[in-house]
This record gives structure tokens, C-alpha cells and sequence, in this order.
């Protein structure tokens, strides 16, 4: 998933262009993320990812096939455009972080609905023609190391796609609706965060009794239940601003 706020010079890998590409080790460095405020998390990482950010949904463009409204949900790092909270120069100040994230400088585009291209970042320094693990054999062939991380790349999509089905559902169901969270800075200003969708209490307990049963069931249920826990985060980011503020 490209996002040009992480992906300075995104590129598809390619075994001609690319032949020679190797990964240096050049340690992890998040200050290329100090730029985002928010990134796509799986369903499957809710319950972790739940206790550290707040879990919010954002609308994502209509389906080109169907033109039905899309939705995806995001693990917010800050309260403006640009602000990342958990990023502390080059090292990145939490114990999780969400797997799409993770996995940089790689990242999937979808081609159709059934393929995906595997990209790389150009711009990443680790990567060099002279030094480091190469990612394709003499022959053109991947590696062991790019047959790994596209094995790994490949269960990320799936989760993805297993995601976007949840997203559907909670779109079919027409329970996200538009939501603000409005907060006092330490100096008395203002914060007004809007811009994303969460789950309506409301509608969700106006449903049947078999819709409800049903997504107890699927572990849609648990999903919103963790969603809505993770919005109490919002408060730790408040707190997050003061603390890098003060210092």
C-alpha cells in the first residue's frame, strides 16, 4: 500500500531493472515517518494496535468495479496533518506498530482485483548495487531473502483483503458515521480533530438480533468492540503533544 507521505520514490521491483539491487543494514530509521499522522492497519492487529493508538475509519474512494463507497481503518499517530507523536528522531517511541508499516521499505499496489505488484521505495538509503544482501540470484531469480519477504508481503495482502471485507460489512450495515473529538490544550487552545468515521453506538444496538448474533460470530463484533476501546487514545495523544511541547 503506497502512501507518498512514507514512499518518496515508490517503483515496482523488477528483475531486470533491479538485478542488482541489494540491502544494505543500515538500522531502522523512522524519521521517514515523521511525516505521518495516521497508517492502514489490518483487522487482525486491532487488539494489539487498540492499546496504543487510537483505531479510526477513513473513507477510501468508491470500488472501480461496483462504485460502491470504500472504507479503511487507521491507526492515527497525531492530531494534525504531518504530525507524527510516536516518532522520537530516528527511533519510533511505542512497542507496536502496524505490519503495512512495518515492512518498509516494500510495500503492495494493486494491479486488479486478483493481483498485486510488490514496490520498493527507491529513495531508501539501505539499498545499494555494490554492497549488502542481494534480492535477485546471477540468474534473475529472487533470493532466499525476497523469496521471504515476498512470502511475507503475500500473507500481509490477504489480511488485507480479509479487511476490506470487514470495511464492506460496516459500510453495508451504514454503522460509521462522522465523528470530531474536540480537546483543551495545556496553553487553553482549542484541538478539533474530524475528518474520520467511527462506528455509531446507536445503530449498532438498533440492529437484529440475528445481524448481531451473525457478526458475534465472524469476530466483526469483537473488531468494533476494540475499535471502540482504542478512541480513549485520543486523550493519550493529547498528552503525547504536551510531553514533546514541554521538552
Amino acid at each position: 500500500m503506497i502512501n507518498k507521505s512514507l514512499h518518496r520514490q515508490p517503483v515496482p521491483l523488477d528483475r531486470v531493472v533491479h538485478r542488482h539491487l541489494k540491502m544494505r543494514d543500515v538500522g531502522p530509521d523512522w524519521s521517514v515517518a515523521a511525516g505521518l499522522n495516521a497508517y492502514f492497519c489490518n483487522a487482525v492487529e486491532f487488539a494489539e494496535l487498540c492499546k496504543e493508538f487510537p483505531i479510526v475509519f477513513v473513507r477510501a474512494g468508491n470500488d472501480p468495479a461496483t462504485n460502491k463507497p470504500l472504507a479503511a481503518p487507521m491507526a492515527v499517530f497525531g492530531l494534525a496533518q504531518g504530525e507524527n507523536l510516536f516518532v522520537d528522531g530516528v527511533r519510533w517511541d511505542a512497542d507496536m506498530m502496524p505490519a503495512q508499516l512495518r515492512v518498509y521499505p516494500f510495500a503492495t499496489s494493486r494491479i486488479d482485483e486478483q493481483r498485486h505488484a510488490l514496490m520498493i521505495d527507491a529513495a531508501w538509503p539501505g539499498f545499494s548495487e555494490t554492497e549488502g544482501t542481494p534480492l535477485f540470484e546471477e540468474d534473475g531469480q529472487p533470493s532466499a531473502r525476497l523469496k521471504e519477504i515476498q512470502e511475507g508481503m503475500d500473507r500481509l495482502e490477504q489480511e488485507t483483503q480479509r479487511t476490506r471485507a470487514m470495511c464492506d460489512r460496516l459500510l453495508d450495515l451504514d454503522l460509521l458515521r462522522d465523528m470530531r473529538f474536540d480537546a483543551t490544550l495545556p496553553d487553553g487552545k482549542k484541538l478539533t480533530v474530524e475528518g474520520f468515521l467511527a462506528v455509531d453506538e446507536k445503530r449498532l444496538a438498533a440492529l437484529p438480533e440475528a445481524t448481531l448474533l451473525e457478526m458475534h460470530r465472524n469476530g466483526l463484533l469483537a473488531l468494533i468492540v476494540m475499535h471502540q476501546i482504542s478512541l480513549s487514545n485520543m486523550r493519550r495523544l493529547v498528552e503525547r503533544r504536551r510531553r514533546r511541547q514541554a521538552a
